[in-house]
């Protein structure tokens, strides 16, 4: 039997039942048209899972908030780094999804680590609807870790000289929920002289030197524009213009 898409489902709100739908349009790099995770930066667009593991688990169509359910797939292909052909569109499987405690009501998280399903990227375009034929190509990309520190690591080493990021924009290049906000500060005293955590500034393009104690040298040696401004308890500020300097990556999956 050839492996089929079962059903489709739309996130129009967090928190809100999924939409259940005929068929749906996938845009490149960005994601579902209408679903609130659709996102140029994220490595988490599109959830895809497989009805066996929702039959085992006796969870409806939905229950794990997916967005694809794909049936008589060869599991040995369902993996990060594979490739998830349907027609025209193309979707690039990321890394795994993390249970959390919005499927709670239907199995306990604990018990669903690691079938939960597979994130992904689309990188080809086009509409897709139920029973279609669906294609899995093994081994096509580098899988992202299912570990948030390695995703934050390797979000940052792929920022370019000249350009800088802010908290926010790495929680969505990793593919984690802004609560993560919190967490950046400890992975950048974790991490090691090779990263570039040098170019992370906060949400109104302050350096954070408290973090980074030479992050203003090494920016301007990178050409980066800085201007002084009053701070707390009459020390200076420095801040980066944003308008300028700002990293917007729309095509760090795609490739």
């Amino acid at each position: 039997m050839k492996a089929q898409i079962q059903s489709l489902f739309i996130k129009e709100r967090h928190g809100f039942p999924m939409l259940r739908t005929d068929e749906m349009e996938l845009i490149r790099g960005f994601g579902i048209k209408g679903d609130i995770n659709a996102d140029i930066m994220s490595p988490r667009q599109v959830l895809i899972v497989i009805n066996e593991d929702l039959e085992y688990f006796n969870i409806p169509p939905g229950g794990l908030r997916e967005n694809i359910v794909l049936k008589n797939l060869d599991l040995s292909f369902f993996k990060p780094g594979s490739l998830l052909v349907l027609g025209d569109v193309k979707i690039r499987l990321t890394f795994n999804c993390e249970p959390c405690k919005r499927i709670s009501q239907f199995v306990k998280p604990s018990e669903i680590m690691g079938r939960r399903g597979i994130l992904g990227v689309v990188i080809e375009s086009g509409i897709i609807h139920e029973n279609m034929e669906a294609t899995l190509l093994p081994s096509i990309f580098d899988p992202l870790s299912d570990l948030p520190f390695d995703r934050f690591k390797h979000f940052v080493s792929q920022i370019p000289e000249g350009k800088v990021v802010t908290y926010k924009e790495i929680t969505r290049g990793m593919g984690v929920a802004e609560s993560y906000l919190r967490a950046i500060p400890t992975y950048i005293t974790k991490s090691d002289d090779n990263l570039p955590i040098h170019r992370i500034v906060d949400s109104e393009g302050a350096l954070i030197q408290k973090y980074i104690p030479n992050q203003k040298h090494l920016l301007i040696n990178e050409k980066v524009i800085l201007r002084e401004a009053p701070g707390l308890f009459d020390d200076s500020a420095w801040f980066v213009s944003l308008e300028r300097h700002l990293w917007h990556q729309d095509s760090l999956f795609l490739n």
